[in-house]
């Protein structure tokens, strides 16, 4: 021991020796122009970012020509005696070492540093180091960052104390910053406008002009005032309708990417994914505690007691893109993992944990640690299917809904069964008359099941006959119809499932690349919240899942989460007023907004919390607000201290959504059919050249009956690759990933569309027919009639003169006749601002 320690002694001595004598080195004018003109450029370009600083990669720092002949924990960088041993060189060669890591340098860059090790290093005597600033690394994870106020626990928020309080405590908390800054909130909204704002607001529709003249009577007070004990009993009695659901049940299908089919070239539907949708429907509409909901979508299957909402819950897994032929199956893997993990923290806790995927996230305290260790709760999900539409219902469709009456259900089963088998028989021998006759690729493709009425057609003529290839489609049809509708008992559900034949490991991906295993990390929360230990059970020798996902889910669901009900409540106070609290609802982190009344925010969160996490409750709570009930009216004074509203001094207007001005159109004209809710989505007519853009033009879309056709819009199919052209114009959630908000755009295809599209003249038709056959027959009735349907108000005269001004213009200079001059102006009523907007 004390030999060696002699040795390494002699060692150090030596090495300072030479290095001392190297120092000493001069080099010509020549050689350190070299240096100062080509080398430093390089060096700042591509080497110093890591390799400078307090504490460099690996320990090497190449600021200084000392600290470079010194290296780092690999030994020296540059051997002078032996320049192509040199690390350095090397390193910039790929030879062994990689760098840099973000790809190689240029073969002039390289050459550069090379000549400068064959030259010996030449460095100027004067220049102590190179003088470089190194950015600031990523924010750690330490007290100071965790005092960050989205870190901090909800604390119940003391309700301020003002001069004029409004109607219930949110009031207080808006009224004391508009008093801090001298502005007046606005004067309360006119019934008409509340009654609409709240029934749009709760509903998605319109509500019928009687009911707008009924409670505009109800709501104002003797003194002129809105009677606040009308309001609440209003809103009590629009909580109560079944279009409640659906209504906010599609704010939350935003959230959590709700499609239905798989993008990519196929785009194939997901089956029973629409049971999803009615799940989240019917949960809004029952008032489902948050907590639970969370859970329920998060680990339906590991609860205690499993039900069928539970496991129709768990389709939340299902609903993003699948590349059916990946070109590498583990980076496909990872990436679904990716966007369960992305879109898990982003809408239930307001960060973006999915940037830590190859590094340290460069804006919050989240390592790529914290990154991987979420990604292990979920690395046990299989995959949606491996390929063919048998390994999807395999890997992600089970089986619910037992009956309770038997007999019942043996006599739906036994017709169900022959129905199938005869559709499925028919397909067959048809399929047996062309199997000879496929291609290879076409085999390949005949195995998915949108490919195969188009393979058949293309046999018309040839081996089939039109006949043949007319009931091949029909029979395709009502196949696929009867797999949609089994009888109760045989119903099935796209669920999540899991592989726990083996637990596998989760390892740290140095720069994300599934094929660069590092660390092996278990399941955690983000470290910077604070949290508990994720405490995994042992799961049972009979069960079908690892139980990983229930300790997360419980933990987010947890009154103690610091971001769970913060998130949640200010979702519902952006779908109330246009905005959040805080404005970016899906990042309460560093690069977010902060938020505007952070107390406000902290005492609704509490208030949600002690509700029994009703949404409902706080539905209440915030529309009986003064803040809510107010005018949209702007005051110069206030405008000019506040053009953006931050401070709340006037209720925003805002256009009607997509789905909104589609419903809209429909209940204006009477052909909306809201009374059908739930079950199979519906097709809309979509414009052959609108088809054309996909890679198979009309490929899975279908056609509804003229019933079913006119249902509401979140009914409609979803098709990724196919939107219908009236609800994408209009700004319709991104389905690809998580959509916080819907960004209201102007552009010229709404317009065209609301003018022109085949949508809008034949709806502007069946106006025209309902204002035949319910108004009086004179041209002022109709008029009347249907700007008292689009504006839900009795219009005044001189509206009502313009719109006969218009239809009597249309008869005499574009030679109309009374008809079709009524379809015109219908169509212009159905484009009135006053129509597609909420003051």
């Amino acid at each position: 021991m004390q030999l060696r320690s002699i040795f390494s002694v002699a060692a150090v001595l030596l090495f300072a020796a030479v290095t001392c004598a190297d120092d000493a080195a001069t080099f010509s004018e020549e050689q350190t122009a070299f240096f100062t003109d080509n080398v430093v450029a390089v060096l700042k370009d591509n080497c110093l970012k890591c390799h400078a600083g307090k504490e460099p990669k690996g320990g090497l720092n190449l600021t200084s020509r000392a600290a470079i002949l010194k290296g780092g924990e690999s030994g020296a960088a540059v051997d002078l005696k032996d320049h192509a041993e040199s690390y350095l060189v090397q390193a910039i060669n790929y030879d062994g070492w990689e760098m840099p890591p973000t790809g190689q340098m240029s073969p002039k860059q390289i050459g550069v540093l090379t000549k400068w090790v064959e030259m010996g290093l030449p460095w100027p005597k004067d220049l102590h180091e190179i003088e470089f600033e190194v950015e600031p690394g990523p924010p750690e994870v330490n007290e100071e960052n965790k005092q960050f106020w989205s870190f901090q626990p909800v604390q119940a928020q003391p309700v301020p104390s003002v001069d004029k309080p409004g109607n219930n405590e949110v009031d207080s908390f808006i009224r004391r910053k508009l008093a801090d800054a001298g502005l007046q909130p606005s004067p309360p909204a006119e019934p008409r406008e509340l009654i609409r704002r709240m029934h749009y607001d709760l509903l998605g529709l319109p509500p019928e002009p009687d009911l707008v003249v009924r409670w505009s009577k109800r709501i104002t007070g003797d003194d002129g005032t809105l009677n606040q004990t009308v309001v609440k009993e209003y809103i009590d009695h629009l909580l109560e309708s079944p279009h409640y659901g659906e209504q906010w049940g599609r704010h939350w299908l935003d959230l959590v990417r709700y499609a239905e089919t798989n993008s990519y070239e196929r785009d194939d539907a997901k089956p029973f994914v629409w049971r999803y949708r009615d799940y989240v429907i019917e949960s809004f509409n029952r008032d489902k505690p948050y907590d639970q909901f969370v859970i329920e979508q998060l680990a339906g299957d590991e609860i205690d007691t499993p039900t069928a909402d539970s496991l129709i819950a768990t389709g939340y897994y299902r609903l993003g893109r699948w590349d059916d032929e990946p070109a590498d199956r583990k980076l496909a893997f990872y990436d679904d993992l990716d966007d369960i993990v992305s879109t898990t923290s982003q809408t239930f806790l307001a960060l973006t944990v999915n940037c830590a995927r190859c590094h340290d996230h460069k804006i919050d305290p989240i390592p790529q640690r914290d990154y991987y260790q979420m990604v292990s709760f979920f690395h046990n999900v299989r995959r949606y299917g491996v390929r063919a539409d048998k390994s999807v219902l395999e890997a992600s469709v089970m089986e619910i809904d037992r009956p309770a009456d038997e007999a019942t259900y043996k006599a739906a089963l036994a017709r169900y069964e022959k129905d199938l088998n005869e559709a499925q028989s028919f397909l067959n021998k048809i399929e047996k008359l062309i199997q000879d006759d496929l291609q290879d690729v076409e085999k390949e493709e005949f195995q998915y099941t949108m490919n195969r009425v188009p393979i058949v057609e293309k046999r018309k003529g040839g081996i089939l006959n039109e006949r043949q290839v007319k009931n091949y489609k029909r029979q395709f049809e009502r196949l696929q119809s009867l797999k949609e509708t089994k009888p109760k008992g045989l119903a099935s559900a796209l669920v999540v499932k899991e592989d726990i034949s083996e637990i596998k490991p989760t390892y740290l991906l140095a720069r994300g690349n599934p094929h660069a295993e590092t660390d092996e990390v278990v399941p955690g929360f983000p470290s910077i919240l604070s949290p508990p230990e994720a405490v995994i059970p042992t799961p049972p020798k009979d069960a079908k899942s690892s139980g990983r996902r229930r300790v997360l889910a419980e933990w987010i669901a947890s009154p103690e989460n610091p971001l769970t009900a913060r998130v949640m409540m200010n979702r519902i106070w952006q779908f109330h007023f246009g905005r959040g609290i805080v404005r970016s609802s899906s990042d309460f982190g560093f690069q977010g907004t902060r938020p505007t009344h952070p107390e406000l925010l902290d005492w609704l969160a509490a208030r949600f919390v002690e509700s029994g996490w009703s949404m409902k409750a706080m539905h209440r709570l915030v529309m009986s607000s003064s803040a809510y009930q107010m005018s949209s009216r702007p005051n110069e004074k206030s405008y000019a201290v506040d053009p953006s509203n931050d401070l709340f001094w006037r209720f925003d207007m805002r256009r009607l959504s997509a789905e909104e001005i589609r419903d809209s159109i429909l209940w204006a004209n009477g052909s909306l059919n809201s009374d059908k809710m739930f079950g199979p989505s519906i097709y809309t007519e979509i414009p052959d050249a609108v088809k054309a853009g996909q890679s198979r033009p009309g490929s899975g879309w279908g056609k509804s009956s003229p019933e079913d056709e006119v249902r509401r819009s979140i009914y409609i199919h979803v098709k990724r690759s196919l939107l219908d052209p009236l609800i994408e114009s209009f700004d319709f959630a991104d389905t690809d990933q998580t959509c916080p908000v819907r960004f209201v755009t102007t552009q010229p295809t709404q317009a065209l569309g609301m003018l022109n599209s085949d949508f809008a003249l034949k709806q502007a038709d069946v106006f025209a027919e309902m204002l035949r056959k319910k108004a009086d027959d004179s041209a002022a009735d109709r008029v009347k009639f249907a700007l008292r349907r689009v504006m839900q108000r009795d219009p005044s005269d001189a509206e009502i003169k313009r719109g006969l001004d218009l239809m009597a213009g249309l008869k005499k200079e574009n030679e109309l006749n009374d008809d079709q001059a009524l379809k015109y102006f219908c169509l212009v009523a159905l484009n009135l601002n006053e129509f597609m907007y909420l003051d």
